[in-house]
């Protein structure tokens, strides 16, 4: 998709949004959400549908393919040795952590990882913080942007203490505290347990229910996995004015070979592989710019895709709306060119659609 000077400017994915639309809660039932489809190429002939519609609109034959990760709840809130209050945000990968950790002289684990921390005043490098469940982290070394090296310890199964003391990472622009209701429906039905670790959900997953599930079986369509631990990089901010200047936090993918098997079949008799969200479309792209296709893979990407980066194996592409300013428009933008996505957006904001990760769908096909 040809380019221009502007698609490099960081002012150029900015849009008007009312505060109104965006979502601060999921829909009352799972999938009740509005679709807006749009073409990836062509005329700018925009449909709006309801979710339920999604086996109507995908294109004949696709593959999808989906994130499996699970949002772990790695907001932890606690206490520092002088009595203030500390949050404390893991963005390593859980599995990471498992492989790093060692035991300590207590009966316990450690490992170091890295993370953000917050508090009311300044954290001293070797400082220990107490978080309940057994957890506590000692502050290792610190970074930019309150990120810290530090060394994480806890009691018995680590998985297990988050979710006793942890709290669901809820996204900065849902501005309320994480609620009961948020442990099931921030997370995707199909999200595994044993894929648990991610500080974010894969939001495109969220509308889908076990009966759109069936029904894309029975309709013929193809469905494969893959796993990303989603990390802060989803949310930090480009600060680059020239957006070939900035640089994505390294994500951690792992492809089975049944999914890498799956997309070379669709690849080969023609048939359109669509990502479901970002996480799973960096997946494939991430890997197939590493290794030339898609294959198994169990690894590190920090794919940044942007109008005129190539995608070598996604044909289109189901996602929520995406911050104005933010990596992830700029991919979509890559996917579907940054004019008409804007003019798509600002239909949707005209029409009233929800924004966001608890917002509507959109799909480019």
């Amino acid at each position: 998709m040809p380019t221009e000077e502007a698609d490099f400017f960081l002012g150029s994915y900015n849009f008007a949004l009312p505060e109104a639309q965006i979502a601060q809660f999921p829909p009352e039932e799972r999938g009740n959400s509005r679709l807006l489809v749009m073409p990836r190429q062509g005329a700018l002939e925009l449909e709006h549908h309801q979710f339920s519609d999604l086996p109507d609109c995908l294109p004949e034959g696709a593959l999808l393919v989906a994130n499996n990760s699970r949002v772990l709840q790695a907001r932890l809130l606690g206490t520092r040795s002088t009595g203030g209050k500390v949050e404390f945000l893991l963005l390593t990968p859980l599995p990471l952590v498992l492989e790093r950790a060692r035991p300590d002289k207590l009966g316990g684990s450690s490992a170091e990882v890295e993370g953000l921390i917050r508090s009311g005043g300044s954290i001293r490098d070797g400082e220990k913080l107490e978080f309940g469940a057994g957890i506590s982290v000692t502050v290792l070394e610190s970074g930019e942007f309150g990120h810290r090296r530090v060394r994480l310890a806890w009691d018995g199964d680590l998985s297990k203490a988050f979710a006793a003391t942890g709290h669901i990472p809820l996204p900065p622009y849902i501005k309320r505290t994480d609620a009961e209701e948020d442990l099931s429906r921030y997370q995707t039905i199909y999200s595994r347990e044993d894929k648990t670790g991610s500080v974010a959900a894969p939001t495109a997953g969220l509308h889908f229910t076990p009966e759109m599930r069936e029904t894309l079986k029975a309709r013929g369509f193809q469905w494969a996995d893959v796993t990303l631990y989603v990390g802060y990089g989803t949310f930090s901010p480009v600060r680059s004015a020239d957006i070939r200047g900035h640089r994505m936090h390294r994500e951690y993918v792992e492809i089975p070979e049944a999914t890498a098997l799956a997309i070379a079949e669709a690849k080969r008799e023609g048939r359109p592989v669509i990502a479901v969200g970002t996480t799973s479309l960096r997946s494939m792209e991430g890997v197939a710019e590493l290794c030339g296709r898609v294959q198994p893979f169990t690894g590190w990407t920090d794919i940044f895709l942007y109008p005129g980066r190539p995608f070598r194996v996604v044909d289109g592409l189901l996602t929520n709306f995406h911050l104005p300013e933010s990596s992830l428009i700029m991919l979509v933008s890559a996917l579907a060119g940054r004019e008409r996505v804007l003019a798509a957006y600002a239909e949707a904001v005209s029409r009233g659609y929800r924004f966001f990760s608890y917002g509507d769908a959109m799909l480019i096909r």
